[in-house]
């Protein structure tokens, strides 16, 4: 038996039998998509830092996030493809109220392979990649702030939203701000010149106080609405799970920017502000994680009831690996942090549990991938 034949056996069906047509997969590409890298490289950041001296963690991590410049490199390729091949259906986007929001998957997808080449590029390649970094890190960071002024200010003027339809995809476009922020901090001691740290912190800091706050606001909508409205349809079952994702990208946010300040604002005649950077942002972060909690003990309770009424698989299950990634390191940080080793052992769990559903998440999609279900574009649906 071939090897074709052999990987038809294993997913069940010829290669893209769910489509009418190959092309398809190009003129049904959505931003949807890069939730998967964003999900696959906060799992490799994690197992980078996960508690312990498991043999070949480190390496699997590194592979992971190797892989995931694959991924997020053809992701680019067939996204620019569906903007260049089928124009008029890409542009109907900005008018769809839920498809429009995965535009802050981009952005965010992008800044995990930024902290990868921090973490993995480093020991690997050396101080020259820190230039890449860099550059990478102001494009990434005008990108989340692009997405986080456009597609609010869409979601204000054309598009169509009511608060009983309401869920926390509404999120994604104003995340991606405090994700490059997060991303700002390990990069900006790295930088050669003691200005060039200080404005990359401090606008890293910026992004932060352009996402968290808003991002705050919309969860007091989101209780409010599941409040009144009860639960969102199962298909939006991991809606649920991205609330968590500002409120842990938060916290880690706060806690690398108070590492690297007190340094960076040393060595540029600010040392009065050291000592109280470190302080907010562990005391910040610690709040904020605890807040995270109790998000993540909720969703989990609205997951086990989504699992009673039955789960419907779609691209949307990646809505638990990256929110679940970030509170996991934001974990793993106050674990290096505090001498609790409470925080450290909860935070090896996480990256535990992390890896488990990025595993059932990552065969579902390849399975719907090669069947070709999961090239979907709802835009061209409603039109």
């Amino acid at each position: 038996m071939s090897d074709a034949a052999v990987r038809a056996v294993a997913f069940g069906l010829k290669p893209l039998s769910g489509l009418s047509h190959p092309r398809e997969v190009v003129r049904q590409f959505t931003p949807n998509w890069f939730a998967a890298s964003m999900g696959t490289g906060v799992l490799a950041l994690a197992l980078a830092q996960a508690p312990g001296a498991v043999p070949g963690l480190r390496a699997v991590g590194e592979g992971l996030w190797l892989f995931n410049i694959g991924l997020f490199a053809l992701f680019s390729l067939l996204y620019a493809a569906r903007w260049i091949f089928f124009f008029d259906g890409a542009r109907r986007i900005f008018g769809h109220s839920v498809v429009s929001m995965f535009f802050g998957c981009i952005p965010m997808a992008l800044a995990t392979l930024i902290n990868g080449l921090l973490t993995f590029g480093l020991t690997r390649w050396g101080h020259g990649v820190i230039p890449l970094a860099e550059g990478l890190w102001w494009f990434d960071a005008a990108l989340a702030l692009i997405c986080g002024l456009a597609i609010p200010f869409m979601m204000f003027t054309r598009q169509s939203h009511a608060i009983d339809q309401m869920t926390a995809v509404w999120l994604l476009p104003m995340v991606a701000a405090e994700v490059a922020a997060v991303s700002g901090g390990p990069l900006a001691p790295h930088l050669a010149g003691a200005g060039d740290q200080l404005t990359v912190l401090i606008a890293s800091y910026v992004l932060w106080a352009c996402s968290v706050p808003l991002a705050m606001g919309v969860l007091v909508i989101l209780v409010l609405r599941m409040a009144i409205h009860k639960l969102p349809h199962a298909n939006m079952a991991a809606s649920s799970w991205l609330a968590l994702g500002p409120i842990g990208t938060g916290a880690l946010g706060l806690i690398v920017l108070g590492q690297a300040a007190p340094a960076i604002f040393s060595a540029n005649g600010l040392g009065d502000y050291a000592a109280a950077a470190r302080g907010v942002g562990l005391i910040g972060g610690l709040l904020m994680w605890g807040y995270g909690l109790w998000w993540a003990l909720m969703a989990l309770l609205i997951t086990l009831r989504y699992l009673r009424l039955g789960l419907p698989f779609n691209l949307g299950w990646w809505g638990y690996t990256f929110p679940l990634g970030v509170f996991t390191l934001a974990t793993l940080r106050l674990g290096a942090v505090l001498p609790i080793p409470a925080f450290a052992i909860f935070g090896g769990g996480l990256v535990a549990a992390l890896a488990g559903v990025w595993l059932v998440v990552a065969v579902r999609t390849a399975r719907g991938a090669w069947r070709g279900d999961l090239f979907v574009s709802p835009c061209l649906q409603d039109g």
